[in-house]
């Protein structure tokens, strides 16, 4: 039966964006150790840095601690294998963000 409706896209949409993340996780657990630690520790503290970005974008000041944004921005941070120093001087200056592997 023939149909003039244009059919939906986002079946496909959703179908190429899982299989890419999948080739994301399987070539990030191929890496090696330390390159992954590294790429980690990147990750982490772009994370950390976007999200107090966020926070000053909607509410005018960087947050005061890492515990803020993990209350009320949705951050996560892997504790149990990395450390993050988060320093906020001032609530309208950029905090300093540094991530340590244990």
């Amino acid at each position: 039966m023939y149909s003039d409706k244009k059919h939906s896209r986002l079946p496909l949409l959703l179908a190429l964006t899982a299989l890419a993340a999948v080739i994301v996780i399987v070539l990030l657990l191929a890496l090696p150790g330390p390159e992954r630690e590294e790429e980690s520790i990147a990750a982490i503290e772009d994370a950390v840095r976007r999200c107090a970005l966020q926070c000053y974008v909607v509410e005018g000041v960087y947050p005061p601690n890492l515990a803020y944004m993990e209350e009320n921005y949705g951050l996560q941070i892997n504790t149990r294998d990395f450390y993050v120093r988060y320093s906020a001087f001032s609530s309208n200056l950029p905090p300093a963000i540094r991530v340590l592997a244990h």
